[in-house]
């Protein structure tokens, strides 16, 4: 039995095909509907989000985070005996996304799946690979977030299409002697699936309902700070720790507001906030080991740091990770 799981790499990936919020409002503006660069940036923070092209797919994204974290553990593909991708836009109804991405890694027969909780996808997945390590299921994982959320957009809705982009990100998650996942925290509660929802299916070869994602902004918003910062707690609770512990708070790149009140209520200060929400967009599943892989790439985060991790979606959802790097 394995004790304990730690990272041992980070990787990202970002299609190449930049949209600054003016590109996006002359778009919107070609089909009638009004945006601005300031409008987006004053609500939300973003100025800038990243669109697949129409060919490529949520594993394809996620194959090169993971080929990106797996060059930075210093691991080959086929040392890896879990993989776990968390998403809301995978290729097809099945397989899953992860069993298509090992596929294109070039590797066979470890566990493969997805988890799907939105937004809170990554925390979720983290957690459950931290515990298949922990109880001897598997010794080294690769953890992906992977989303092309421009799939699901409705261009005609300017307070949700100017919000989402797509991307990937992925860590090396390994067992370990000494403690790196120190505690998880993991929540849900049906009863809001209404305020964030792509609520269409496939049936009979045909879509019923509709498939393109739908938000009440102003209920996810009061939602989420509250939620995010009992699960904060509740993660430093379990690991016998305090909010001055925390080295950087990785919060889900939703909206700015969002994530400075989180950080707010914690008593931390804005300087300890990862923010890369202002380049991507909102990612969902894909929006913390994105910014994860960022702030360690960059310097920022170093060795030794201790990470508050924590995300909400679509659910609805909600869960933290905190973590020594």
């Amino acid at each position: 039995m394995n004790k304990y799981s730690r990272i041992t790499g980070t990787g990202s990936y970002l299609p190449p095909r930049r949209v600054t919020n003016a590109d996006l409002a002359a778009e919107l503006a070609a089909t009638g509907i009004e945006t601005s660069d300031q409008w987006i940036v004053e609500r939300t923070g973003i100025h800038s989000r990243y669109f697949a092209a129409p060919d490529v797919t949520s594993s394809d994204l996620g194959a090169q985070a993971a080929r990106n974290a797996l060059e930075a553990a210093g691991r080959n593909a086929d040392e890896i005996d879990l993989i776990i991708v968390a998403t809301s836009t995978p290729d097809m109804v099945f397989p899953s996304a992860a069993c298509i991405l090992q596929n294109k890694l070039g590797i066979a027969g470890c566990a493969a799946f997805d988890v799907q909780a939105v937004c809170s996808g990554f925390v979720y997945a983290l957690t459950i690979a931290d515990a298949m390590i922990r109880t001897g299921s598997a010794s080294k994982a690769l953890v992906i977030g992977a989303e092309v959320f421009s799939r699901i957009l409705d261009f005609t809705d300017r307070t949700t299409c100017v919000l989402f982009g797509d991307g990937a990100g992925a860590v090396v998650l390994e067992a370990s002697d000494t403690p790196g996942i120190l505690a998880t925290d993991l929540h849900a509660d049906g009863k809001h699936v209404g305020i964030l929802c792509v609520p269409g299916t496939v049936s009979g070869g045909k879509i019923l309902g509709d498939p393109l994602l739908k938000m009440d902004g102003q209920a996810v918003f009061k939602l989420a700070i509250g939620v995010l910062e009992d699960a904060a707690r509740a993660t430093l609770t379990k690991a016998g720790r305090t909010e001055a512990d925390i080295d950087w708070l990785i919060p889900h790149q939703a909206n700015i507001r969002i994530m400075q009140g989180t950080a707010r209520k914690l008593k931390m200060s804005l300087d300890k906030l990862i923010v890369t929400v202002n380049e991507h967009g909102n990612t969902s599943a894909a929006s913390i080991p994105l910014a994860l892989d960022a702030s360690v790439r960059s310097g920022k985060i170093k060795k030794g740091d201790t990470l508050m991790l924590e995300g909400v979606g679509g659910g609805f959802t909600w869960g933290a990770v905190l973590l020594d790097f």
